[in-house]
């Protein structure tokens, strides 16, 4: 059927075929002009994760720190001098004439505490700002270095370094659009209804509508910013730090990678294709369905409205080395057949190429698919949609490569070959004399590498640090670094503490909780003993910890008043004092986020430091856990640890249960597929074999040089699995026909092999190796790291099918 395909349409009406496929095409490109490109925070979330859902309620609860944007400021100055508080004043001025600005927050306008009286009744009515006529400089000093408020918050220890809080308007309407589709997606997921389908559609499709709108809003209030911190560049060390400046950094950062590393990848395919061929037509038609795969599989993702995220931002030098595997192996035997069949016709010789690759060419796409396949048992919709972003674009790539490259082909005229490359640089032939030579050497380095690998693997740890995501000159590191190190930490963790009302012996409630059920609201019969030290054990747990920076909590006041009252802590009257006439924008700052009484509960706020290298996240949460069992106590009430470090966290552990632990799932699939394709169960394992066993040596490589598996790196074990086969595929397919010619000799049959597919598999790696090896120029660390373990595992699997596999099918014989 395939014969009367290509010989009775594609070799037939080249030219029809091709103009068929260009307005196809044509029409995708269209259609690709809608494709986006979107690095929020919730593309690195679960989307059926029950703590997103338990931080939104808390955020709905507290004042949100999310429209939040931080500079960080060392002075050339000192910190209080009149010319660094008279810079602070004028950034400050300048800051709030920006369009999205809703209030700046700096030294100048804090509460000082400790300067004034020390009653409670006269504080409240008289605060002290640095902008007082009657500050106390040297009581202001003091106070900025000790106190729990500021000390590591809004000023360094060492008093050389403060923060700048730029509170952003929020947008009601972007915020109703968002719960309006997390709603609509909450319905559909319930009901399962085709009308909720359409109204979750709607909902999304509004949603990013307006969101396009608000990211260049969000964008123009980033770049204005940094233009005010670029004209006092001259008053000291001025970064710019927080979730939205580090969204609008990531889209110009995964824009970029999509043009750089498509046309570097270009570049560098040309001249690699130059070196091996020599010959226009060999430079030309691969790039040509390079193009075309990489147009149709844009204009998929936008006709599907698969969106472009951190995950996926290297789908365009995926697809480039994915297309050029697929055109390399159809040129190398075309190559072949034509040196060897010199008389035959052009015709003839593009048949022959196409129908002899159709069956391994297939089965290795198909392996490859599946390998992309396996990333759709991740919970995490941008992980699921790169699978299949990945497996259409390679479907694409097939069907173009099989189609384009013999429709010109056959209206190409045969010229000589240029065989120099073949001739001088044998590399093929030379792992022939070592797979013939050296059988006992190659079997124990096999023995050496699974040891190497069963011993390294364990030590692999799965994190997630974000400042060591991005190189050190990135605006992104330096101001979450500056952040991280003197303003108490970066990646935030809340908990929440929710007390009950409890019984006496006699069953009846409490004295409190009578008072507190007749009036809940009232302040006056909320701040009791309980609540207090509840409040003061769990701030100080965390506090203790060495990975945690900064922490705040109704404790950090209380902290502060026991300080005012020399000693004594304020008692529960005090304490509803200050919180029914403090002034709002002080309320705001150190009590409203940290209580909710209406709600019975506590919040505690706190920064890791992200930056520690002995920061193991996934073992302070589950320590956290198990702690603070013992200090809230059934009898007190329930806790709950949220924030972005929990959702995190979720996230990578749900993404290394599903990807690596399907390996197994994954490779016996490919056992399943192998035994009708090779015909024989011995050779089916000993090909799977010949790819986890060099594939694991990158894997065990990763564990003893402490490099960590993160949302990127955790990914290259599904690729890698799926893209290594190929090789193997091409290679036994071309054995068993070897061995037939050949009469059975095993060693003609690994010769031949090596001498005519072994080209092509030595060339599709290094243009597999060049293609990954543009992402280490990323500013994207998980990216770079994506692109060197790639290059590693697919120089592994290469030996690995023409060493390790060959001298396992001499052993075994496998085919009879």
């Amino acid at each position: 059927m395939l014969r009367r395909l290509y010989e009775g349409l594609i070799l037939k009406f080249p030219i029809f075929v091709l103009s068929i496929l260009f307005i196809i095409i044509a029409a995708l490109a269209y259609q690709s002009a809608k494709l986006e490109v979107d690095a929020s925070a919730e593309t690195l979330l679960l989307e059926d994760d029950k703590d997103l859902q338990f931080m939104r309620e808390v955020s709905a609860r507290y004042p949100s720190s999310l429209d939040m944007l931080i500079i960080s400021f060392a002075p050339k100055n000192d910190l209080l001098a009149p010319e660094t508080l008279r810079s602070i004043d004028e950034i400050s001025a300048k800051l709030k004439k920006v369009e999205r600005v809703d209030s700046v927050m700096s030294v100048l306008d804090v509460p000082l505490l400790e300067n004034g009286s020390s009653a409670i009744k006269e504080l409240i009515n008289d605060i002290t700002t640095m902008r007082s006529s009657y500050v106390n400089l040297q009581k202001a000093r003091e106070e900025f270095l000790s106190s729990p408020i500021y000390s590591e918050n809004f000023v360094s220890k060492d008093l050389k370094t403060t923060a700048i809080i730029v509170m952003l308007k929020p947008d009601a309407k972007y915020a109703t659009l968002l719960e309006k589709r997390n709603q609509a997606r909450a319905q559909a997921d319930s009901s399962k209804t085709q009308e909720d389908k359409e109204s979750l559609e709607s909902a999304i499709e509004e949603f990013k509508n307006y969101r396009n709108e608000f990211r260049i809003k969000e964008q123009k209030t980033v770049d204005d910013i940094r233009d005010i911190l670029k004209e006092h560049k001259n008053d000291g060390e001025l970064f710019l730090g927080g979730v939205n400046m580090i969204a609008v950094d990531m889209i110009r950062f995964i824009k970029s990678d999509l043009v750089y590393f498509g046309a570097a990848l270009f570049a560098l395919l040309v001249l690699t294709l130059w070196i091996i061929f020599r010959q226009i037509r060999y430079i030309v038609l691969p790039l040509l369905i390079c193009a075309l795969s990489i147009v149709s599989t844009a204009g998929i993702l936008g006709f599907f409205g698969w969106e472009v995220t951190v995950i996926s931002s290297n789908f365009v030098a995926l697809q480039l080395i994915l297309t050029i595997s697929i055109v390399l192996h159809l040129i190398v035997r075309y190559r072949e057949l034509a040196s060897k069949y010199p008389k035959v016709a052009q015709k003839e010789l593009v048949s022959l190429t196409v129908l002899s690759k159709a069956n391994p060419s297939f089965f290795a796409v198909f392996t490859t698919i599946i390998g992309f396949l396996s990333l759709m048992l991740s919970s995490i919709k941008p992980v699921i949609n790169f699978g299949w972003m990945m497996a259409s674009g390679i479907t694409m790539s097939l069907i173009i490569a099989f189609a384009v490259l013999p429709a010109i082909l056959v209206l190409l005229p045969k010229k000589p070959l240029y065989t120099k490359f073949e001739k001088e640089f044998a590399l093929s032939r030379f792992c022939a004399n070592i797979v013939d030579k050296h059988g006992f050497f190659i079997m124990g380095a096999a023995v050496c590498m699974i040891i190497f690998t069963l011993v390294g693997v364990q030590k692999i740890r799965v994190e997630n640090s974000f400042i060591n995501y991005f190189k050190p000159s990135t605006q992104i590191y330096q101001g979450m670094k500056n952040i991280d190190q003197n303003l108490g930490g970066t990646t935030p963790m809340d908990v929440i503490v929710s007390f009950n009302t409890q019984k006496t012996e006699s069953g009846d409630e409490d004295d409190f909780e009578a008072e507190f059920a007749a009036d809940k609201n009232d302040p006056k019969y909320w701040f009791t003993p309980k609540v207090t030290n509840a409040a003061f054990r769990v701030h100080d747990y965390f506090e203790s910890n060495e990975f945690v920076g900064k922490v705040q909590s109704l404790a950090t006041l209380l902290k502060i008043g026991g300080r005012l009252n020399g000693g004594r802590e304020l008692d529960n009257f005090e304490l509803a004092l200050i919180y029914e006439k403090l002034p709002e924008n002080y309320k705001n700052m150190i009590l409203s986020p940290y209580i909710n009484i209406e709600n019975n509960e506590l919040r505690f706020t706190m920064r890791l430091i992200d930056s520690d290298p002995n920061l193991k996240r996934n073992e302070l949460i589950q320590k956290a856990n198990e702690d603070l069992k013992e200090i809230i106590t059934p009898d007190i009430g329930t806790y709950r640890l949220s924030g972005a470090m929990v959702l995190y966290n979720n996230m990578l552990q749900s993404l290394f249960e599903s990807q690596i632990l399907t390996l197994g799932a994954v490779a016996f699939v490919f056992l399943i597929i192998f035994i009708p394709l090779f015909g024989s169960l011995k050779a089916s394992l000993i090909a799977i074999f010949s790819n986890l066993i060099p594939m694991g040596v990158v894997f065990g490589f990763m564990g003893f040089a402490g490099i960590p598996l993160d949302m990127m790196t955790i990914t290259v074990a599904a690729i890698s699995i799926g893209m290594g086969v190929d090789n193997t595929i091409h290679y036994i397919h071309r054995f068993k026909e070897e061995l037939r010619l050949s009469g059975g000799d095993y060693a003609k049959a690994m010769y031949a092999s090596h001498n005519s597919i072994g080209y092509a598999m030595y060339y599709t790696t290094v243009s597999t190796a060049l293609g990954f090896g543009v992402l280490v120029f990323s500013n994207f660390i998980p990216t770079i790291y994506f692109g060197i373990l790639t290059v590693a595992v697919m120089i592994m699997v290469f030996f690995g099918a023409i060493i390790l596999l060959p001298r396992a099918l001499l052993i075994f014989k496998p085919f009879s």
